[in-house]
């Protein structure tokens, strides 16, 4: 059974590219090029060079031994959080950088939700003297204030997204609409493994150096490049598509993906679009989607910025509905003691989205020798006035 892409795009019944008329010949463009691109050896050598150089990679295989005794299993945390910029979010930007200059763009689009991947995109931009524009829902632009500050520092614009929730989705329909426009000289970075082919499948490529690294540094530490579990949370799913990545065909590793249930599955404020959604069509992919009955998207809501999206991308989709992953959705109030918790055994703030991941721990029992990784996806600064706010701290 395939869990990658096909040679049409899709991840068995979900993917594909539904785009307008206006927008055919960009998309087109980047399908044609992008695997050319990243084979060319001058490529490969400036990608790895500012992963090494400018982002920090390797990222750390950290043997989190308090937190394992808790548990009583062996835990590891994949150290995306000590990534320049502080996610792992980087690691796409810079491919995707490198990819628009070699397709002769000369200005940069983006969306983000908490910021990350703004951040992360006006840094690349910043790297590279290119033109950057960030849209950003009204309502993030309020809770995430220390990042919009970053982006500004570092010369993008942030636009506000008024429409809608003024959150994410609202974001990435007003960056869609600056790329109908103006097509010829912008690439839009899209932050997430969501979005038209090859988007999904050029992110998760970009990302898996996340799994790439986790072959090697378990070899190291425990013999073999194979653990037992691979848990990372999902929103649209770009931190766990590079953590699943070298393992979605080895059946024996197995994945666990942690959406945001936020106030309950069934509250009508959450994100656990696993269990919620409906097959749709979101951001040009088809794929698992929160939905009203007559097909209009239902706002997603979780305590974390960057999970409150009403799908999820086509690869978790298929992981889904294939039953190669397993869906588990964590509350808002699970999250945060897991958060607060892994600060105090181990001296880690991690970011809202991460302590979704961690919060498996409380809901599974693993077995004492099971090697079970968990994708540190992003640091907790970005969060702090939400911890602040939630423990009154």
């Amino acid at each position: 059974m395939g869990y990658n892409i096909n040679d049409k795009g899709y991840y068995g019944e979900f993917g594909g590219a539904y785009i307008p008329e206006m927008l055919y010949p960009n998309v087109e463009e980047l399908r044609q090029n992008y695997l050319k691109i990243m084979a060319a050896p001058s490529f490969k050598e400036e990608f790895d060079q500012l992963l090494k150089d400018y982002v920090g990679r390797p990222s750390p295989l950290y043997f989190a031994k308090r937190l394992s005794d808790r548990y009583n299993t062996k835990v590891y945390l994949k150290r995306e959080d000590l990534n320049h910029t502080g996610a792992h979010k980087v690691n796409n930007t810079i491919g995707q950088i490198l990819m628009a200059q070699r397709l002769g763009k000369k200005r940069i689009i983006a969306e983000t939700g908490a910021g990350q991947h703004g951040v992360a995109t006006a840094t690349v931009c910043a790297l590279m003297g290119m033109e950057c524009i960030v849209y950003m829902g009204e309502i993030d632009i309020a809770r995430q204030a220390p990042n919009v500050a970053r982006m500004k520092m570092l010369g993008a614009k942030v636009v506000p997204a008024l429409s809608g929730s003024r959150t994410l989705k609202d974001a990435t329909n007003e960056a869609i609409r600056d790329w109908i426009n103006n097509p010829i000289d912008t690439h839009y970075i899209i932050g997430s493994v969501v979005g038209p082919h090859p988007y999904p499948d050029m992110v998760a490529r970009f990302q898996a150096i996340i799994s790439e690294e986790m072959q090697w540094q378990l070899q190291e530490k425990e013999g073999r490049t194979t653990p037992d579990y691979v848990v990372a949370c999902v929103g649209g799913g770009s931190n766990a598509a590079g953590a699943f990545y070298h393992y979605l065909e080895n059946t024996n590793v197995n994945l666990i993906a942690v959406e945001a249930a936020g106030k309950g599955i069934h509250s009508g404020e959450s994100a656990a679009t696993s269990v919620l959604g409906k097959e749709g069509i979101i951001h040009g992919s088809k794929t698992l989607l929160m939905q009203t009955s007559d097909g209009q998207i239902t706002e997603p809501y979780s305590i974390s910025a960057g999970l409150d999206y009403p799908g999820v991308g086509p690869m978790h989709a298929h992981l889904y509905k294939t039953g190669r992953a397993e869906f588990i959705s964590i509350t808002d109030d699970e999250a945060m003691t897991a958060g607060l918790g892994l600060s105090k055994l181990e001296g880690i703030i991690p970011a809202i989205e991460t302590s979704h991941s961690l919060a498996v721990l409380d809901q599974k029992t693993f077995k004492p020798e099971d090697i079970v990784v968990i994708n540190l996806s992003g640091r907790g600064d970005k969060d702090l006035q939400n911890y602040i706010d939630y423990f009154k701290l």
